[in-house]
């Protein structure tokens, strides 16, 4: 059976707009939890509390974003002309979330923070689950979807790479007053709008190169199939999903992952601080390096999944990405004597060989995820005669964020419960409380990211099982009589 196949410059392209994603991603994880309870002094639970609730917004957005997007119908395409709309209010809102004006009190920046969060991830949305239900829609291909999609996670983890090192550079030096760099408050403002203008810049490269398989795109769908969103039909649209065995075990999988990994977040940039003693000099080193990671995970990734297939590659890439974090934090939790000390140049090299491990591994994982959900799309036309990549992603997303906000919550507040102060200096902070972040941050939440890890095993579809799929789709379309 004969099915398109993309030319590489509409594989890059569509890749290249996760950078956008990729760099809101690094600007909320590693510094905004901290910039918000570090440098403006807001409580850690408080803020955490503003994002999760900004999260949860985002997350119910999703799904209407992802119906409405199957349903639309222009000249353009469902997807493209949502993606575009993402690309000015993204730019200004993620500016404003990180210049509020003097304030005062903790509630005046919580409003502020819960607005323009808010605002931010809405915006996010209008891209983030076109941009996947797209790539649903552009491969056909069983194999070249994988690529697809890690062509996407590739740009991904490479714009966390590059821009978390390059803003340690140009705008989070280490000083004697700011050590860490990011209580720099001046910073941040140059910084913001520089990350604006790159997000901008990457959605209106993903529309522009990926603009000619619209005719393609438009033609693949029922034109006759306009129709209103009705919540009913939203709400009988998941229930639909839901009935397929593969989407439940990715599902559920993914949100007790994430509900870990989230917590695990908001640990992250005071674990390089506080647990390594590391500098913002020696941590830029970690994120460059696994740029080899990357290329090398590129090309990993359609050999992996066609020795393993997919779901045998998702859980053994992810359970030696758990295995390979925990390690260098059980060791200096468990004070063995011959592993590195604090702040070392022998430790960062050995964070840095983690990390390259990670950066192999982690890209795989999401790919194949993204890969997963497409082919549960098609097997979902299948059984219900609809094509509705816009639901499935958006449910993936719902997923995700659902338990992120969950995770936020919970891991803010554990930052209080252990006392971490505020506007920390390096070495000023308790051998006890350091411990403990460790311990959340490593072996305490990773046997909950296990458990999540295993529900994979429900999933069921394999290449032959596609392409059964594939076949019976071109055959109920031969068999439909032309009008």
């Amino acid at each position: 059976m004969t099915v398109h196949r993309l030319k590489f410059p509409a594989m890059f392209s569509f890749g290249f707009g996760q950078l956008a994603e990729a760099i809101k991603n690094s600007g909320f994880n590693v510094f905004l939890l901290f910039y918000y309870n570090q440098v403006l002094g807001v409580s850690a639970t408080l803020t955490s509390v503003a994002l999760a609730i900004a999260l949860m917004f985002d997350a119910v957005s999703d799904p209407l974003v992802g119906s409405f997007s199957d349903k639309l119908r222009t000249r353009y395409g469902r997807r493209h002309p949502l993606i575009l709309l993402a690309a000015l209010p993204l730019g200004l809102s993620f500016y404003c979330l990180f210049n509020p004006p003097s304030m005062t009190s903790d509630w005046a920046h919580f409003i502020w923070l819960l607005s323009f969060a808010i605002l931010v991830r809405a915006s996010l949305t209008l891209y983030h689950v076109p941009h996947l239900a797209l790539g649903a829609e552009m491969a056909e291909d069983y194999h070249q979807r994988s690529t697809l999609y890690a062509m996407s996670t590739f740009f991904g983890f490479l714009g966390g790479a590059l821009f978390v090192p390059v803003s340690y550079t140009l705008f989070f030096p280490t000083t004697d007053v700011f050590n860490p760099a990011l209580l720099n408050k001046a910073a941040y403002q140059p910084w913001s709008l520089m990350a604006a203008g790159l997000m901008i810049f990457a959605i209106v490269v993903c529309v522009v190169g990926t603009r000619r398989e619209i005719p393609r795109l438009v033609q693949r769908v029922d034109q006759d199939a306009r129709q209103l969103m009705r919540l009913s039909e939203l709400i009988q649209e998941f229930r639909e999903a839901f009935n397929n065995r593969s989407f439940r075990a990715i599902f559920f999988g993914m949100m007790l992952s994430t509900l870990v990994l989230s917590v695990e977040g908001v640990f992250n940039p005071f674990m390089g601080f506080h647990f390594w003693g590391l500098t913002t000099e020696q941590l830029r080193w970690i994120p460059l390096a696994q740029l080899a990671g990357l290329f090398l995970s590129l090309a990993l990734m359609p050999i992996m999944t066609r020795w393993l297939d997919k779901k045998r590659t998702l859980i053994v890439s992810a359970l030696l990405v758990i295995l390979n974090i925990n390690i260098p934090i059980v060791l200096s939790l468990s004070g063995v004597s011959w592993f590195p000390a604090q702040g070392s140049q022998s430790l960062l090299i050995v964070l840095i060989l983690s990390g390259l491990v990670t950066a192999v591994l982690a890209p795989i994982i999401f790919a194949t995820l993204n890969s997963m959900f497409a082919d549960i799309a098609d097997e979902h036309e299948l059984d219900t005669g609809f094509r509705r990549e816009g639901v499935i992603f958006s449910a993936r997303s719902f997923a995700v964020k659902a338990t992120s906000s969950m995770g936020l919550v919970f891991g803010g507040t554990l930052l209080d419960l252990i006392a971490f102060p505020r506007g920390a200096l390096m070495g000023s902070v308790p051998e006890d409380t350091v411990w403990l972040l460790g311990f959340i941050a490593g072996p305490a939440t990773s046997v909950f990211t296990v458990l999540g890890v295993l529900m994979y095993l429900g999933y069921r579809i394999d290449e032959q099982r596609h392409q059964d799929i594939k076949r019976q789709l071109k055959e109920r379309l031969t068999s439909v009589p032309s009008p």
